[in-house]
């Protein structure tokens, strides 16, 4: 199967909320193609009129990078089709499996187009919030390889933003949480975020570097998941707490 054909797929089941089965195995397609995959993929929604607007990571926790095999992160494509709101709706009906992340979000301030240190963050980035990410597999029984996953962009679906605040600088000792009606479902601190979430956007320099990409100025950066993600349920209001940094929340219906 061509590797166009693979995106077809990912982004058909995307659009229908219907999981399809693994591929990368069968179809023998290696780390490097299933990039090339997830850029198909992403062009096509491109041509359906969606608009970049970021970029997310993924195995950001060393423990997730054991976990899968790997020794390196991946990432993702945002575009503005994912946004939700704050204090918006969502609907169950448009997912597969959606789970939702309390993450770190950062906004560029100056187009990054170079691999950076993290004595230089100051130069690219401006602001941060608390988000919450939401995940949602295109595989069935959301269970994939890591060839399979980086394909289908990561299972990235959705992302809810609060308000931008002024950086700080130290935010590696920071209390995390995601709560589902005032009720907490998942604690943890940015420390789990490679020990530092601003290293995120140093890792991402690099990524985008090698892929020939450049982080625009405007566009946000997800720096990972804080925290293990959770299943989303209908009729529920989706909260997240950053320390210093407040709240963003949806609510999700039927």
């Amino acid at each position: 199967m061509k590797l166009t054909s693979v995106a077809q797929i990912l982004d058909q089941a995307a659009k229908e909320a219907k999981p399809v089965s693994q591929m990368a195995e069968v179809e023998g397609y290696t780390l490097k193609e299933a990039y090339q995959i997830q850029s198909y993929s992403i062009q096509q929604r491109i041509e359906r009129g969606e608009k970049i607007t970021g970029f997310k990571l993924g195995f950001t926790s060393k423990a997730k990078m054991e976990q899968m095999g790997v020794h390196d992160l991946i990432w993702g494509v945002l575009t503005d089709q994912m946004k939700i709101e704050d204090g918006g709706e969502i609907s169950m009906s448009n997912y597969i499996h959606p789970r939702a992340e309390p993450e770190v979000a950062f906004l560029v301030e100056n187009t990054i187009d170079k691999e950076i240190s993290l004595a230089e963050i100051p130069n690219y980035i401006c602001k941060m919030a608390v988000a919450i990410e939401v995940i949602d597999s295109r595989y069935e029984n959301f269970k994939f390889s890591l060839e399979d996953v980086v394909a289908d962009n990561c299972s990235s679906i959705g992302y809810c933003i609060g308000k931008w605040k002024d950086t700080a600088d130290s935010i590696q000792d920071l209390s995390i949480q995601l709560k589902f009606d005032e009720e907490l479902v998942q604690g943890g601190n940015t420390k789990a975020v490679l020990e530092n979430p601003y290293q995120s956007v140093v890792e991402l320099s690099r990524l985008a570097t090698e892929a020939g990409l450049k982080i625009e100025k405007g566009q946000i950066i997800l720096a990972g998941a804080a925290t293990a993600a959770e299943w989303m349920k209908k009729d529920t209001k989706i909260q997240a707490h950053l320390q210093d940094f407040g709240e963003v929340s949806f609510k999700v219906k039927a």
